[in-house]
């Protein structure tokens, strides 16, 4: 039996969201389980830093979780960049998890394997929206994580994807150890507003608390100087905002339809270099399919 895994790129924090909200978005990591082996081979055209062998995460996560599984051949494809804050190794562990569950005859529920995700990542913020699809909300105690997927008013979002990698333990060093608690409420309740704007559609509030994050934008400004001008740009343009992708470098803009090519144009005029993915809200998560 040969299977298809079908994993989605994630965009986390959303801005004030920091480690608790994230969105899918149709950019994909796709395995394909093939014939048996005698060593696992994994094929692919991601770089000459990525493993074809068991060093690669997907298996090292799979036998993890299931050590008894035998060696297959596996093909990959992906267009989702590496290091690039669009959720790239989370979508890897993810098809770890399903290549166990496959091969290893598991039978995990989608919230088994969210706990599993979640502990390997040590927040849910790209594995649960992977999973589940569409936008999450997540907390995770360290223990439990408890997500609640909800459903993403229909905008575009334009990531403008720069050409140079930003690893999340290098941007995680420059964030605070500690925030002044009248700054963590304003935080905390930024972030809640944010999400009650999102589930009653409400656009315009959406607009005023996407851009004020407490907890790591501003930390991290030095790291991202283009966010300062995509977010510009997007104001130009209409946007409904814009916002550090995960732990960056890609930025994120929330942008009508009829308002994108403005906004296009605008990039297109500056002096930013990256490339700019056109990109819709991916409802359904995490996909396997027999072939």
């Amino acid at each position: 039996m040969k299977y298809e895994i079908k994993v989605p790129a994630t965009s986390a924090n959303l801005g004030p969201g920091f480690d608790s909200i994230g969105i899918a978005v149709s950019l994909y990591l796709q395995v394909d389980i093939l014939e048996k082996a005698d060593n696992w081979r994994v094929k692919h055209q991601l770089g000459p830093e990525i493993p074809c062998d068991e060093r690669n995460l997907m298996i090292k996560t799979a036998l993890n979780l299931a050590p008894q599984i035998k060696p297959h051949h596996l093909q990959v494809k992906s267009d989702i960049p590496l290091a690039r804050g669009l959720g790239s190794s989370s979508s890897a562990i993810i098809a770890g998890i399903e290549i166990a569950n496959l091969l290893g005859n598991l039978n995990l529920t989608r919230d088994q394997k969210l706990q599993v995700a979640t502990k390997i990542e040590r927040h849910p913020d790209n594995v649960a929206p992977a999973i589940l699809g569409d936008l999450v909300i997540s907390s995770f105690d360290q223990l439990k994580v408890t997500s609640i997927k909800v459903h993403f008013p229909e905008l575009v979002m334009m990531a403008f994807v720069p050409p140079t990698e930003l690893l999340t333990t290098a941007s995680r060093k420059v964030l605070p150890s500690s925030l002044d608690f009248k700054q963590a409420v304003y935080a905390s309740s930024v972030g809640n507003a944010l999400v009650a704007a999102i589930l009653t559609n409400n656009l315009t509030k959406v607009s005023e608390l996407i851009e004020h994050d407490q907890f790591h934008e501003q930390a991290r400004a030095a790291l991202v100087p283009h966010l300062k001008q995509l977010r510009k740009l997007g104001h130009q343009a209409g946007a409904i905002g814009t916002y550090l992708s995960g732990a960056g470098p890609t930025v994120m803009t929330l942008i009508q339809q009829e308002k994108q090519q403005n906004f296009i144009d605008l990039v297109n005029q500056s002096q930013l270099v990256g490339n700019l993915y056109n990109l819709r809200v991916q409802r359904t998560g995490t996909t396997v399919s027999k072939f």
